[in-house]
């Protein structure tokens, strides 16, 4: 059996721990720049408010429906997502990080009852935490996904499903003929893995259904379809065919990517952006111990305003794969120098680290030199454990700028909350 934990409205319930008073309210969380809506509490959904919708389009409700729109705080998400995570890893003894607020837990050996057993950790992860969850248990990561679709649904719309499976549905307990029914109020648009273009050539094929896609041969699927779509039938069947990873599984690219809060029209400020991006993804290539081949630099104007459109981007080579911040820099910076001209208003740029390979198994080459200095490599690990110790760019290339710098490319996130759980300056104070 596996679990499927899953935190409900993740982001916006992030904010209500800290803020009892936004209980019960409408809540959006709105994405970089504030632009649209990436996470929604239930009051806002009955608003009618949809996921990625663009704020200017619901801005009207924070004075008519007492909405609360507020920009993303994804240091305290990300904080509170390690507290869950390690929290639903009681559940069983394997664990997948699956995305920042789901994870599916391996339940073999587990004795017991596994209903119960996921009631109580649901109920601690709230108590200590005051994350709200939901959780699904089934043979299969499918079935555990949509087990965990039937809870949600079923806690908070009320006549979806069987209200005796709110909060925890357990799919593997039930009779064959239980699930069959359950999976047939489920629209084929609901399970894991088939997108808005199979599922509309799915109905068009007149699979309507969850069960109807169950019924379907595995093989006449991949002949039409495809394996993946294969896949998903007979994990739908009951039959495990996609392991739990409990390692990540190391990224063939890392990207860090922005949109500016104004226009950018200077290099010097360019150059501080693109600084700190590479910055950015150089700290996450060390964190999966892998170096980087190449570098890639872009950068393009907004395909939504007026104006002139321009887009550029150039790949730059390294000369040996490395994960030093400052080559990285380098690079990226170069190119960027390269392809950069004067005139438009710049909305977005980035940084991508391609051709990435383990550091512990780079292959030397003789005709290249060995090179000169500190052992960078060392001095990158003191960095990275300052800047954990001591806060985000405690110490830092000087081409990232200053904090005040920053201001003339950041983000807008004029309503973003407090980093309560990880700055020391912003943790919140008790009256008593």
């Amino acid at each position: 059996m596996l679990a499927l934990l899953d935190g409900n409205n993740f982001y916006v319930s992030c904010e209500r721990v800290f803020r009892p008073s936004l209980q019960g309210r409408p809540v959006v969380v709105l994405s970089n720049n504030d632009g649209c809506a990436i996470s929604r509490s239930n009051e806002a959904k009955a608003l009618g408010i949809k996921m990625a919708q663009p704020h200017h389009e619901f801005r009207h409700l924070e004075d008519r429906a007492g909405l609360v729109s507020l920009s993303a705080n994804f240091t305290l998400y990300g904080d509170m997502s390690d507290r869950m995570m390690s929290l639903a890893a009681g559940l069983g003894p394997g664990q997948e990080i699956y995305s920042i607020d789901e994870c599916f837990v391996d339940l073999h050996g587990v004795r017991g009852n596994l209903a119960e057993r996921a009631h109580a950790i649901r109920a601690r992860i709230h108590r200590w935490i005051g994350i709200p969850t939901c959780i699904g248990i089934a043979p299969t990561k499918t079935l555990a996904k949509l087990a965990n679709h039937i809870a949600k649904c079923a806690e908070r719309k009320a006549g979806s499903y069987p209200a005796q499976h709110a909060q925890v549905c357990h799919l593997g307990a039930l009779p064959q003929a239980d699930v069959d029914l359950l999976l047939a109020i489920t629209d084929v648009g609901d399970v894991w893995g088939v997108g808005p273009r199979i599922g509309a050539q799915l109905r068009d094929a007149g699979v309507a259904t969850a069960q109807d896609l169950a019924r379907l041969d595995p093989a006449s699927v991949r002949r039409r379809w495809s394996v993946v779509l294969e896949r998903t039938v007979r994990e739908l069947q009951g039959m495990p065919c996609i392991d739990l990873e409990e390692a990540p599984t190391p990224k063939r690219e890392i990207a860090v990517t922005r949109s500016f809060g104004r226009p950018v029209r200077e290099l010097p400020q360019l150059l501080q952006a693109v600084s700190d991006f590479a910055t950015r993804a150089a700290e996450k290539l060390r964190r999966q111990g892998s170096l980087a081949g190449r570098v890639l630099v872009f950068a393009h104007t907004s395909p939504f305003r007026p104006g002139p459109r321009w887009a550029k981007s150039l790949v730059v080579p390294l000369r040996r794969p490395t994960a030093d911040t400052a080559k990285i820099i380098q690079a990226a910076t170069m190119g960027l120098e390269l392809i950069f001209e004067p005139g438009y208003n710049l909305a977005k740029a980035g940084v991508m680290l391609l051709d990435l390979c383990d550091s512990s198994i780079l292959q030397g080459e003789l005709d290249l030199e060995d090179e000169s200095g500190r052992n960078r490599g060392q001095l990158m690990s003191v960095v990275d454990k300052l800047n954990a110790r001591w806060g985000k760019a405690t110490v830092k290339q000087g081409s990232v700028g200053t904090a005040a710098a920053r201001r003339d490319w950041a983000m807008r996130q004029a309503r973003r909350t407090p980093q309560y759980t990880t700055d020391w300056r912003q943790v919140p104070v008790a009256r008593a």
